[in-house]
Parts: structure tokens; sequence; C-alpha cells
């Protein structure tokens, strides 16, 4: 599991006011919860805190202000247009405790041909680890897989130390097969056949008429 170590600032400022000129400064508002302990307040730097979010999960050793605090991202709120942090929440841990988290679903190898299609019913697996031992992700093979095929949380291999917290027998990855339109040229065919059926009709009515 990465750990990641960064530098934090007390926040003794609150509000939206101050939380744009934290932003401004190129660093992201953060609040630490956990241990029945109050919140705390900081700010990290914004492109060290980036790179770090890259991987999900990852264990941060904070260092606020000389004081030394082990935590895991819990919620990252982001600009919907941009992209750019907004807010951070983060989880305080401890080694040996464990956690629940969601760790990333990765596929490898090719589906069996004839239109199948796979489908992500989740993408990340609810499990309860060690908070220093987190996944970083679980790799399943998806090699020759025929529609029909439902991959469920307890066919994930595990690490040990890892439990899941799910049940066993809810669906992962779910292999369909592909929906067939009819091509906007065939429609156009069938309309052009089903014209003269109604010629009939338009010559008793022209016959009548004379």
């Amino acid at each position: 599991m990465a750990e990641v170590k960064l530098p934090a600032t007390v926040r003794t400022d609150f509000g939206k006011g101050a939380s744009r000129r934290i932003r401004r400064d190129n660093r992201v508002p953060a609040v630490i919860y956990g241990h029945g302990a109050d919140p705390k307040h900081v700010s990290l730097d914004g492109h060290a805190l980036w790179m770090a979010l890259k991987t999900p999960n990852v264990l941060i050793n904070l260092d606020i202000e000389g004081k030394k605090e082990l935590v895991i991202p819990k919620e990252v709120q982001r600009d919907p247009l941009k992209g750019f942090l907004i807010h951070v929440d983060l989880l305080a841990v401890k080694k040996g405790e464990k956690v629940a988290v969601e760790v990333p679903i990765h596929t490898e190898g090719d589906l069996a041909p004839g239109g199948n299609v796979l489908e992500h019913i989740l993408n990340a697996l609810p499990v309860e680890a060690e908070a220093t031992h987190i996944p970083e992700g679980f790799t399943v093979s998806i090699e020759g897989l025929e529609a029909g095929h439902t991959v469920r949380a307890g066919d994930i291999k595990l690490p040990r130390g890892v439990s899941l917290a799910v049940e066993e027998d809810a669906a992962v990855l779910q292999v369909v097969l592909a929906q067939v339109e009819a091509a906007p040229e065939e429609e156009a065919e069938e309309g052009v056949e089903a014209a003269p059926a109604a010629a009939p009709a338009e010559e008793e009515a022209a016959a009548s008429e004379g």
C-alpha cells in the first residue's frame, strides 16, 4: 500500500471566504475526523495532495506543524467543471486498526467472441482491511466469459487480513449480449415495401369518384 508524507497547516479561519483564500494560495482546506476526537481543520498543498489522491485509499502521513497523524481520504470534493480540489475529509487511522473502504476493481483478458458486453455492477468492492494494508485494487480475469456469466463478490480472491463488507453473492460483473438495433437503411426499405399495399384502395376511390 502506498504511503505519502505531506505537511499540513492548522486552520484558524473558517467560512467560504477563508476557503477561497486558501485555494487562491494553491492549498486545499481539509478536516480530519476519527477516534472520537474533535475535528481538526488543516490545509494542504494542492499539487502534492492532487498527486497523492491518484492512488485510491492512499495512506497519508501528515506532519501537522510537528505533530504526526496517519489519515486516509474519506470524501473528496472537486470542482464539477474544472476538476480541481475544493475540500477533503480525512479519516484518522492507527496501525493495526481495521477500516471500511471501497477498493477499485480492474479486469484483464477478453470476453468470448460473439457480441458479448461486460457490465460493471460495482466499480469498487466494499471491504474491511487494516488501515496500513489497504489493497490498491483487485484484478479480475474475464478471459473467455460468455453472456449470462456473473462474477460475484465471493469469487474475488482477497489478500490475507482483508474481508468482504458485502454479501458473497453480490453481483460485481455481468456479461450480457449487445443490443442490436435495426439500421436506418433497413427501416427505410421496410417503409418502401409497405407503400404499394395501399394502391388498390386508391384505385377504388378514383373509380367511385369517376
